[in-house]
């Protein structure tokens, strides 16, 4: 993606992706995408079938915007400006080959206590135990990168062996100095993190910016599409 150089120990940017790659990403992503269950509980989540893609943040760090923009749809994950409106997991198929999983966001709630005990540990158990769970985005506000309330997920991630990948979102907001300082901090964290990709995803949902190369890496993961019917 070029959207910032390299940080230290290792982790950098993502790089281009090849045009078969950014092909793959684009097909994928085109495929019909419906929502197919909300849990809030673990009796709840659906069956175990196809490879799953969550999608990991604080409150109002853009997960559903994201989620929107990858697809193409402005509306399959609900957006909200009120932080802590996502209260369960919602799971999204696509095209028959991939789960998309949108998790609440942790930190700052519009909820009870008690009810974000709830969240929180419905994610803990999620995360923990699911055997499809092939990969999860870690979705970081570029203006303000790695806070506080993002140490205990990455904890569980790490506790868990779930490999987790970075994706800065809404890089269009911060100047260029900004966003480089951002990038590079987070990157010398994550060196910290054994279970963090050693490469970061820069997205803007709003922009487009970055949007077909994180379609790219989690096409890899899908399922291989059925062959064509002979004509």
């Amino acid at each position: 993606m070029g959207d910032h150089a390299p940080g230290r120990g290792g982790l950098s940017a993502e790089p281009d992706p090849d045009p078969a790659q950014i092909e793959a990403g684009r097909v994928l992503f085109a495929q019909e995408c419906r929502f197919i269950a909300g849990a809030a509980g673990s009796a709840a989540l659906p069956p175990e079938t196809l490879p799953e893609i969550a999608f990991i943040g604080r409150s109002n760090v853009g997960k559903s915007s994201l989620i929107n923009a990858l697809t193409g749809r402005r509306e399959l994950a609900r957006m909200s400006k009120t932080p802590g409106r996502t209260r369960q997991i919602n799971f999204f198929e696509l095209g028959r080959r991939l789960i998309l999983v949108d998790l609440p966001g942790y930190g700052y709630a519009a909820a009870s206590k008690s009810e974000i005990a709830s969240w929180t540990g419905l994610m803990r158990r999620y995360l923990r135990g699911r055997a499809t769970l092939a990969r999860a985005c870690l979705l970081i506000d570029s203006r303000h990168g790695i806070l506080a309330a993002d140490e205990p997920m990455l904890r569980l991630c790490d506790e868990a062996g779930l490999s987790y990948q970075a994706v800065l979102t809404k890089i269009d907001k911060p100047r260029p100095a900004a966003l480089a300082a951002v990038s590079e901090a987070v990157a010398a964290e994550l060196t910290r993190h054994p279970a963090a990709h050693p490469e970061i995803v820069s997205t803007s949902a709003e922009t487009g910016r970055g949007i077909a190369a994180l379609r790219a890496a989690l096409a890899g993961f899908a399922e291989v599409a059925p062959p064509r019917p002979a004509r």
